[in-house]
């Protein structure tokens, strides 16, 4: 007989955290980058819209990513890892296009917005993990 596996709320704060974290990396990138923008009446609906899109991106960040970096390994060692801005930015790219799909008011409009878009969530999120460190961090 398998012990009953326990939940814990700790696993769902540490998401939720991080989704955060993803919508504020968003909201940066949306002030500072032409061409990646969220639509909304209220501040509170495109809060609400990027908090969205963040879970869209780490949905898609957790399925195709690692599919990707996989299959693609030979050009991630050829290209010293570069190749790894043109794969976030093509996901977030994908996820725009997602979002679209689910009428999520969020759009990036083409490759190079992307591209700088996914440098801003990237930079902005790791800035943000170095203010407040995740638990799984701390190890």
């Amino acid at each position: 007989m398998t012990a009953p596996v326990r939940v814990t709320h700790d696993r769902g704060v540490r998401i939720l955290f991080k989704v955060g974290i993803t919508a504020v990396a968003l909201w940066v990138a949306t002030v500072v980058i032409d061409g990646i923008s969220v639509d909304g009446d209220t501040a509170g609906r495109r809060a609400l819209t990027l908090v969205a899109v963040a879970a869209i991106f780490g949905l898609v960040n957790t399925i195709i990513k690692p599919l990707i970096k996989t299959l693609g390994c030979a050009f991630y060692v050829l290209t010293l890892g570069l190749i790894g801005l043109v794969v976030n930015a093509l996901l977030l790219w994908l996820t725009s296009e997602l979002a679209g799909e689910l009428d999520l008011p969020f759009h990036v409009t083409g490759f190079w917005p992307a591209f700088w878009g996914a440098i801003v969530v990237g930079v902005v999120g790791w800035l943000l993990h170095l203010v407040v460190p995740d638990k799984d961090d701390k190890d």
